[in-house]
């Protein structure tokens, strides 16, 4: 009987997700996590064959999350949904340990797929991504920009690109304005960088945003 966690700060898609997931595992246990923070604690207090979780949440992310469960639970695997795009984020997340990366676009069938192999000891890799990380090996050439900030950096980063202000940005990651503007200092040197607006025309040149 499979044990699942699933982490979504959005009650109708924590619902969805579990009436899918009890279609296609119908023994399972199936809990929930509406936040990382809920997440991390619920991961280390039971044991669990998998953990299904969003990307994005208030406050700590989903990759935040991973990089934490990975460090204390390193045995369960993690299937991150989002979004975005799978060139956005997908190399990212399955360098930072996740077992596979799903959008959230994706038919329920694919779940159902992506679950089952990851609980049969695979990585759940689309043919897009499968590509991606054979054009991430073939480079011979530096990393891009963008692939040198760290996770949180790079979410920062969007987020100016799309025109956020540091207040807005700070409101939504639930950080203070002080610590958005060390990150925005941060991104600006890495990328080599003096103002937002490069930060638009690259993210938009890079198909980031």
């Amino acid at each position: 009987m499979a044990r699942i966690l699933i982490a979504d700060d959005h009650a109708i898609v924590r619902r969805g997700l579990k009436e899918i997931l009890r279609e296609g595992f119908p023994f399972a246990v199936v809990a929930e996590a509406e936040n990382a923070e809920e997440l991390i604690a619920t991961a280390a207090k039971d044991k669990w064959d998998i953990i299904i979780s969003d990307i994005s949440m208030p406050g700590r992310s989903g990759l935040d999350a991973l990089q934490q469960i990975r460090q204390h639970e390193p045995h369960i695997p993690v299937l991150i949904l989002s979004i975005y795009p799978e060139e956005q984020y997908a190399l990212r997340v399955l360098k930072a340990g996740a077992a596979g990366y799903l959008t959230k676009e994706a038919a329920p069938d694919e779940l159902v797929n992506a679950v089952n192999k990851i609980l049969s000891g695979k990585k759940y890799i689309t043919p897009l991504v499968a590509e991606k990380l054979a054009e991430s090996l073939e480079k011979k050439s530096g990393k891009a920009s963008h692939e040198t900030l760290s996770d949180r950096e790079f979410d920062v980063m969007k987020l100016l690109a799309s025109g956020k202000s540091v207040s807005e940005i700070a409101s939504s990651l639930s950080l203070s304005s002080t610590t958005i503007s060390t990150y925005r200092s941060r991104v600006l040197i890495k990328m080599n960088m003096v103002s937002n607006a490069e930060l638009t025309r690259y993210a938009l040149e890079n198909r980031l945003i």
